[in-house]
């Protein structure tokens, strides 16, 4: 199942992008980039949390309880969504790196740190909620969900080491300090799907 072609499906509707955009004060175009860009931060801060088993472990718990959320009405999902659990999955997933991720997504869409962290808070609870459906669909135990957040952070890296760290170290390929100019070249795979 291509996770990202499915949520990107459901949520980048131009009635869902609106309505998320209007939480926020956001254009639906500065919606869909800090879709663009902090979905797959989140995924690759789950990879990072999944290289231990008791990351793994605690990820698959997680997912269990969100197994049953209503992700495929995008809508419905939207109109009862939990900001307050969406902020601690933010905290959880991304840690220390989360200032640095939000304060990224502000820069490449113009919007403030408060409007990201409001569309944030919206997209992690989705997310978790599509792997855990999958999880549940599929029976995955910890392993399964660990090798499946390792393809999806990087389908053409075969090495574990794919996650948050190594994606924010790949935002500055060219190593010129500043991580942004190189956004739209290691999203691109998401972009497209």
């Amino acid at each position: 199942m291509d996770i990202i072609g499915m949520i990107k499906d459901n949520l980048l509707k131009p009635e869902i992008l609106d309505k998320l955009g209007q939480t926020v004060g956001a254009s639906p175009e500065q919606v869909r980039k800090v879709t663009d860009i902090g979905l797959p931060a989140i995924l690759g801060g789950m990879t990072d949390n999944s290289q231990t088993q008791a990351g793994a472990e605690s990820l698959a718990r997680a997912l269990e309880q969100h197994q049953d959320d209503p992700v495929d009405d995008t809508e419905i999902f939207f109109d009862q969504v939990d900001q307050d659990d969406g902020g601690k999955i933010l905290k959880h997933v991304l840690g220390s790196e989360q200032l640095r991720v939000e304060s990224a997504i502000t820069k490449k869409t113009g919007l403030d740190l408060q409007q990201v962290t409001g569309l944030l808070t919206q997209l992690a609870p989705l997310l978790l909620g599509t792997l855990g459906r999958q999880k549940k669909e599929e029976n995955l135990d910890v392993n399964d969900i660990t090798g499946l957040l390792t393809r999806l952070t990087d389908p053409n890296d075969q090495s574990p080491a794919c996650g948050l760290s190594s994606l924010l170290s790949k935002l500055d390929a060219d190593q010129d300090g500043n991580f942004m100019d190189d956004v739209n070249t290691l999203f691109d795979k998401f972009r497209n799907r």
